[in-house]
Formats: C-alpha cells, structure tokens, sequence
C-alpha cells in the first residue's frame, strides 16, 4: 500500500489539475473529501504562502499525515493587484465566477491591452509530520481580455489572457496549461523537494 498525500482543497477543478501534476510522485494524492476531512480553515495570512501554510499545517495537525495546500489568487494591476489573496472571496465567498469574471471586464472595459496586465500567482506550501513547512511560489504572467472565453479551466481561468499562446488560460490544452501554468510550476517545485527530502531520508537510514 502505498503512502499518501492529503492535498488540503475540496475543489474537484483543481484536484485533476494537481493529479496530473504529480501523478509521478510515489503517493497517493487525496483531496480533504477523499481523506473524510469536513473543517472550515480560517485563511487570515497576509499572503499567499501564509495562507497555504496555515491550511496544511491545520490538515497535518489533525491527521498526522503529509499534507500539501496551495493558496493562489489573481493580481490585476489596474486594480491594486486586487482580487490577490482575497480571489476565492471576491465579491463575497458564495458569488459565482461568472459573476466575478464579468465585474473585472467591467472595471477594465475601457483600457488598452497595456493597462490590462496581471498575473496568476501561487504558492504551495508542504506541512510533514514532524513539523516542518516548507513553501514554493510561481506566477505567469499575462494580460484581463474582453470577454469570457474558454471550458477548460475554472475561476478566472476564461478572462486571462496567455500572450504566449494568443489565448485564454481556459482554452489552453490540459498538458500545455499544467506546464506553464502558476500551479503546475509551483507543484513542480515542490514536487522536488519532496524527492529531495526523500532522498536524503533514505540516505540517512543506511547510515
């Protein structure tokens, strides 16, 4: 049997994501849904690797497991870098994406394409067992479009702008998005230094 993960998220969207990601590491990954987990983490860091550390250390402290969380949010410029570390509460915890999406096209109607940058960012953070937390960051970085475009994807996902691809994050292919995209680089990272860590467990245990 092999050992397992606990990634701290109920959301469905971003547990394909995160599978896909790290499908080659030695776990199994779960979601707090999968690992029978029901507890509202009260997210109040002042960043994004704050937010991340206090979700996993809150899943790591109940469970005794690994457990993996990730805060990630959305700065647009011409707004302060608003949503940033509110995104997920924007306008209010149960307003729909839709909703959201479409209040920052508003805001942004009337500005050209170099006013419009902004950025996805994400921090990953790994709380072990024994009491060590360690994070990771990544962003990519693009422009808001005009309009809400794309199906693969979630959250802001159809309003942000890819210049590199001439598309929105949500018409990027699955494998293409998980590449370059601010969670899959920062899971990457992360993905190492979970290997690292294992590495240097099991050079320590044939001492």
């Amino acid at each position: 049997m092999r050992d397992r993960i606990i990634f701290a998220t109920t959301n469905e969207g971003k547990m394909k994501e995160i599978r896909m990601i790290l499908k080659d590491l030695d776990y199994d990954i779960l979601s707090m849904k999968e690992a029978g987990i029901q507890i509202d983490i009260i997210e109040d860091g002042n960043t994004f690797e704050e937010n991340a550390a206090i979700k996993a250390k809150t899943i790591m402290e109940m469970t005794g497991e690994i457990v993996l969380a990730d805060d990630s949010g959305l700065e647009v410029d011409a707004m302060d870098k608003a949503p940033g570390i509110y995104s997920a509460r924007f306008l209010g915890k149960d307003t729909s994406y839709e909703v959201k999406n479409n209040y920052i096209l508003n805001r942004l109607k009337d500005l050209p394409q170099e006013e419009r940058s902004a950025r996805f960012v994400c921090a990953v953070a790994c709380a072990y067992p024994d009491g060590e937390i360690v994070t990771t960051r990544a962003a990519i970085e693009g422009f808001i479009g005009h309009e809400i475009i794309g199906g693969n994807g979630f959250g802001y996902d159809p309003i942000f702008w890819v210049p590199e691809y001439g598309c929105t994050s949500a018409q990027l292919p699955t494998d293409i998005k998980n590449k370059i995209s601010h969670r899959g680089k920062a899971l990457e990272a992360m993905k190492e230094i979970i290997r690292s860590r294992e590495r240097h467990n099991d050079f320590s245990n044939t001492l």
